[in-house]
């Protein structure tokens, strides 16, 4: 079974529990994805399982992907190729569907995508900083002011200041599959994840 699926954030809701318990969801479009290649210990030094998802134009297709996905025998263009990794590739074969339905609820998953950019932020909004007095006089309010020593005539790597601000790779942990809907294709997950709605993500089975 695929440890993982890819999909697309619709956004979020929220359910109750058969106990009557208000649960925050965030709905998830998964799959289905198309097996595109297999790769082996012998062959690749390494065993993983490659799937597409998403529909591309053929303007937008480049000629090695279309390559590529003709060898698979997919039979239509995938916006997005991404990797999983497997112990054993026994029972996958290009061109192979996978659906939603390899999650079942109660799951622990983990979801990575791309945060929501915040183009140029300052320190108060990017790193939380408290900011300054707001009356007495006081006129440096949201500013930064010291950079730090001035032996070193230059500022350290890692220094908390101004600058671009989300736009990265966010893993979100510790969640839990509060619903599958394999009809529609659809994952329940209780909570946020990052990203903004139609974003792509990815969805990992929790194995520890």
């Amino acid at each position: 079974m695929l440890p993982g699926i890819l999909g697309t954030k619709v956004g979020m809701t929220n359910v109750f529990d058969e106990e009557g318990r208000y649960i925050p969801v965030t709905v998830i479009e998964a799959g289905p994805v198309f097996v595109t290649q297999v790769k082996t210990s012998d062959k690749d030094g390494y065993a993983a399982v490659q799937v597409g998802y998403g529909d591309q134009s053929d303007k937008n297709l480049t000629w090695p992907k279309f390559g590529h996905l003709k060898k698979s025998g997919v039979g239509k263009n995938l916006r997005h190729l991404r990797e999983f990794r497997v112990n054993d590739t026994a029972g996958f074969e290009p061109g192979q569907e996978i659906k939603a339905d390899i999650f079942a609820g109660g799951e622990k998953v983990t979801v990575t995508g791309t945060s929501k950019g915040r183009g140029f932020a300052g320190g108060v909004k990017r790193h939380h900083f408290k900011g300054q007095h707001m009356t007495h006089g006081y006129m440096t309010h949201r500013r930064p002011l010291s950079s730090g020593a001035t032996g070193p005539q230059r500022v350290f790597k890692g220094t908390r200041k101004p600058g671009r601000m989300g736009g990265e790779t966010v893993t979100q942990k510790g969640l839990k599959v509060v619903k599958v809907d394999a009809e529609r294709g659809l994952i329940l997950v209780d909570g946020s994840i990052p990203g903004a709605n139609g974003s792509l993500v990815t969805i990992n089975k929790v194995t520890k």
